[in-house]
């Protein structure tokens, strides 16, 4: 599969067999490409990175190398969750780097949506060089690129930001899901044996919830993000709605209300709870989230995240709103 076209009389991958019969054809042609040299890949942590991992670790093993930047902006357990599933329990090659502290000291008093994605872009590339630059026999660049991403983008994935390498490395790509829909993409990591919170994780934006720390990103409203995302997620799971809703999230504005907990004044940030659906992204409805899990799901967040004192919910459509917040 070396064309950026799909072919009409390719079969869509809907079911586990024929998942099987791609992972197959797949292993075969890395092998052919790759032969004995070895691979770089930047490793995220979401459904297509993770794919395109498991399958090169069953095409060639120890020669790919995963390097997993934890740039702070993350949900909460995903580093913790890529380290076990890949290094721990696939044997991957993965290398580990603590970026957070060097990402938000770069991000510090930047408000400006568009600042802040180019700051994480170009900053996640200076990263990803630095880790290339001290691999030895490196002459291959997977990526997770995917059907839509060379419809949109002509190729490029540059919400991976692996595109803004510089030209000296010389890397030859390696695009294993470049003709797959995100589904069939899915079923591929299922068949994988990825875990399923992994394969089916819904949409996360490239910086990550740095764009739901809105506005000038601080530690304690990035912490109540990160917290108050992980109940809300929670408690979708719980009531039957982690499958049902397209996308939720929580986001935490740049400023305080006054508020009272343990019978004393605070000066604390609101939680604004997010839960579309959609078809294409291109319009968006709200969820009709039951009012008692609403409640209770504020309960927890004002009881449980620090800084926090007020739950919002955010009732309006795209348009004219658009899902993310920034």
């Amino acid at each position: 599969m070396s064309s950026n076209v799909r072919p009409e009389s390719m079969e869509r991958i809907t079911n586990e067999a024929l998942a099987k019969a791609f992972i197959d054809q797949q292993v075969r042609e890395l092998r052919e490409q790759i032969g004995d040299k070895k691979v770089l890949l930047a490793l995220s942590g979401g459904v297509d990175s993770s794919v395109v991992a498991a399958l090169l670790i069953k095409a060639v093993g120890q020669q790919l190398v995963c390097v997993h930047v934890n740039h702070g902006l993350l949900r909460k357990g995903e580093p913790e969750q890529v380290v076990k599933v890949f290094r721990d329990e696939m044997n991957a090659n993965l290398i580990y780097v603590d970026a957070v502290d060097r990402f938000l000291d770069k991000l510090a008093g930047v408000s400006e949506p568009e600042k802040k994605r180019k700051i994480i872009g170009a900053e996640f590339i200076r990263v990803f060089e630095e880790e290339a630059r001290k691999q030895d026999g490196i002459e291959f660049l997977a990526q997770g690129t995917i059907y839509p991403d060379i419809l949109e983008s002509d190729g490029v994935k540059a919400h991976h930001n692996v595109g803004g390498l510089p030209e000296d490395l010389k890397f030859e790509l390696v695009e294993p899901v470049k003709l797959l829909f995100k589904d069939e993409v899915r079923v591929v990591g299922k068949a994988l044996g990825l875990p399923d919170n992994m394969v089916f994780r819904q949409p996360f934006p490239g910086p990550g919830l740095g764009v739901r720390c809105l506005g000038a990103i601080t530690r304690d409203r990035l912490e109540a993000v990160r917290e108050s995302d992980a109940i809300l997620r929670e408690e979708f799971a719980k009531n039957g709605l982690e499958g049902k809703v397209w996308q939720y999230f929580t986001a935490v504005p740049d400023f305080r209300s006054v508020g009272v907990k343990d019978g004393k004044r605070t000066f604390a940030y609101p939680v604004i709870i997010r839960a579309v659906n959609t078809k294409d992204a291109m319009t968006a409805t709200v969820e009709n989230v039951p009012f008692e899990l609403l409640q209770h799901i504020t309960d927890r967040i004002t009881k449980e995240v620090e800084n926090v004192n007020r739950v919002l919910f955010d009732l309006t459509p795209k348009p004219s709103a658009t899902i993310e917040w920034e």
